[in-house]
């Protein structure tokens, strides 16, 4: 059997960037791009060196990096920089103080804004109240929260004085908040009463009290009042963060931190395993959000970009909070979900605040391609300008839909690849130079030097898969995990001895040298011999015009070793047939050859989700192999589809 793996997607279409966006870009001259990512390459420390000195030190870095105790990096060593001063300090000092950072919008539909001036004022009076309560620099500090303004506050709040935050996403269970609470050595939570979600209040503070039931090191409960739902106090050790807030003053000197100080951890969450506390360090992690927000989406002093990723994942802290603020952009939050009280409601928030850039995941963008496009185009889109993708690949059918129905065929797509891991983008479209194929994340960032190599390392010719590895370190590499030195060099360095950071992913480039994400290595299957990303075969899948939304799994047979099993939801009006199911095998067939064909196709109403859009494919698995399903399902986004899926098994 061929280690490689197969890639049997075929797209050729090629969309530059218009001449209007050309002319106004921040980069749009592709010799200067070229020169640019050749002196990142080839001399990072001339490269990393000149955008590090864009950012506010504290006190001056003597050398670029140490790659001398390899695989652990240590960048800008001697420096001293505080990332609540990068986001927030520099430009009050500058005179843009009076200039809109964020504009919230909840669920219900009430709303908040803060220039960068009282968020700074704000910081400040939060940063004093941890300090109130005990919480010092090097601390950790875990963050369970909505997306409310206060998530915000608290970050910078706690990177401010030198807190190491954790921010748990606001889904997780009660033992998953508790398993990184005693991982991390957590000394206090930020958490709010609840938040709204779907018309409905979910409680926060009470996952957050069973969390804690046995856990001695958590001296402090913050907890800030959003829903007022009903909770219980715990006397002594929960405190109203907002009623303690106000008692403090507005200035909080920052704390000189260390370019290697941890910033924050982020959990990751295996199929099997203990979660990885990834750690990020401070100024590398703040020098590549900053860069590639500033080049990636083009951003301009009267840009109002919305990423609608939530702050629990990387996503947040790059793309929601770090990158943008540093950049002294204007950032959209909103706390709910893109279908509440009815489908159009994201469209409706462009049209409302007149957002010019969105960021948002493939299956929320295939999820409103199955609502219909009516709930798109009955709101003004005008004002948008740039579209990104991010969370996994994108299939090419989805991509064009972004481009043609939201974008109405005028906004340029940047889809990006990169990872908790990373800290920032890594492979990406520059939207003023790049002209982009749906489907393909096309070329390494500044600073990336990625590769597509086989199983004994050597690098695989155009159009062949193979593992994506990144070849040097970059600024927003994680530092390891936090508290297993070993098992960091043994999940990310080992594969290929030591050499090479291992992405996990698989990958293809084409002979423009383009890169062509595959998904994870773990969701490669072998069929009769042949290595198969189940990527392509869904974007196969999506590209019949009744289908909206599919899932590829494995499972065990006899004779193929593993089997094609698709979960497929179809388009509104659609009926369910068996003829349409064969008629499905076939066009896969036709898309990229036999060997694709599903074994089986499934049809679902929904497809099982986390409320971060990502499909969750580890239960599919179980269900179409016929097992029960007794992995963590605590971040489904609806737990009703999951009860569907089993009833339509039966």
């Amino acid at each position: 059997m061929s280690p490689d793996i197969d890639s049997v997607l075929n797209e050729t279409r090629r969309f530059p960037p218009s001449a209007e966006f050309q002319a106004r870009a921040q980069l749009s001259d592709p010799a200067q791009y070229e020169r640019l990512y050749r002196e990142s390459i080839e001399d990072p420390d001339a490269f990393w060196g000149r955008v590090a000195r864009e950012l506010p030190w504290q006190q001056p870095f003597e050398r670029v990096l140490d790659w001398s105790a390899k695989p652990f990096a240590r960048w800008f060593v001697g420096g001293k920089l505080n990332l609540s001063m990068a986001c927030l300090d520099q430009h009050v000092a500058a005179g843009r103080g009076g200039r809109t950072a964020i504009v919230w919008e909840g669920e219900p539909g009430d709303s908040e804004r803060y220039t960068y001036a009282e968020l700074l004022a704000e910081v400040c009076r939060t940063a004093n109240a941890l300090k109130a309560r005990g919480v010092k620099k090097g601390d950790r500090v875990a963050l369970y929260m909505p997306m409310i303004p206060e998530i915000v506050l608290a970050m910078l709040a706690c990177a401010r004085i030198g807190a190491i935050h954790s921010v748990i996403f606001g889904g997780f269970s009660a033992q998953s908040i508790k398993d990184r609470v005693l991982d991390g050595g957590c000394t206090a939570v930020i958490t709010a009463d609840g938040s709204w979600r779907r018309g409905k209040v979910l409680p926060l503070k009470p996952v957050v009290d069973e969390a804690l039931l046995g856990v001695k090191s958590v001296h402090t409960v913050f907890v800030v009042q959003r829903a007022a739902n009903e909770i219980e106090w715990q006397s002594g050790r929960d405190v109203w963060l907002s009623e303690l807030a106000r008692k403090q003053s507005a200035e909080c000197a920052p704390e000189p931190m260390d370019s290697e100080d941890t910033l924050f951890l982020l959990y990751t969450s295996g199929s099997t395993g203990k979660p990885k506390g990834i750690r990020h360090t401070t100024a590398g992690y703040l020098v590549g959000a900053y860069l590639s927000t500033k080049y990636v989406f083009d951003l301009r002093p009267d840009d109002l970009y919305w990423c609608t990723a939530d702050v629990g994942w990387i996503t947040g802290h790059s793309y929601v909070v770090y990158g943008p603020l540093a950049n002294g952009a204007t950032v959209l939050l909103y706390e709910g979900a893109p279908n509440q009280p009815h489908p159009g409601r994201f469209w409706e928030l462009v049209a409302k605040h007149k957002v010019t850039i969105l960021y948002t995941a493939p299956t929320a963008i295939r999820s409103f391609m199955r609502w219909g496009d009516e709930h798109v185009t009955r709101f003004d889109r005008s004002s948008l300008r740039l579209l990104g993708t991010v969370g996994e690949p994108i299939n090419p059918e989805a991509w064009m839909w972004y481009r043609t129905v939201v974008g109405e065929s005028r906004c340029p797509i940047v889809d990006t690849w990169w990872q908790t891991e990373t800290g920032s983008i890594q492979i990406t479209p520059l939207p003023g130079i790049t002209a982009t194929k749906p489907g393909s994340a096309t070329r390494p960032f500044f600073g990336v030097d990625a590769a597509i190599v086989d199983e004994q390392g050597h690098e695989v010719p155009p159009g062949k898969g193979g593992y994506l590895v990144i070849k040097k370190p970059w600024p927003s590499m994680l530092r390891g995990i936090w508290g297993d030195d070993a098992r960091y060099v043994e999940t990310y360095w080992s594969k290929f001895g030591g050499r090479w950071y291992f992405t996990g992913d698989g990958a293809r480039r084409d002979e423009d040298g383009y890169f062509w994400i595959m998904g994870r290595v773990d969701d490669v299957l072998n069929v009769s011999g042949h290595r198969l990303s189940t990527m392509e075969v869904e974007s196969a899948l999506v590209s019949h015009a009744d289908v909206v939304e599919a899932a590829v799994v494995g499972r065990p047979d006899e004779l193929t070793g593993e089997a094609l099993c698709a979960f497929v939801t179809i388009g509104p009006g659609k009926v369910a047939t068996p003829a349409l199911a064969e008629a499905l095998k076939e066009h896969v067939s036709k898309e990229i050859g036999k060997l694709a064909r599903p074994a089986e196709i499934r049809f679902a109403e929904a497809l099982p989700k986390t409320r971060s859009g990502k499909i969750m494919r580890r239960l599919l698995r179980d269900i179409a192999a016929g097992r029960e399903v007794t992995q963590d399902t605590t971040t489904l986004e609806d737990y009703s589809v999951l009860a569907r899926l089993r009833i339509e098994e039966e």
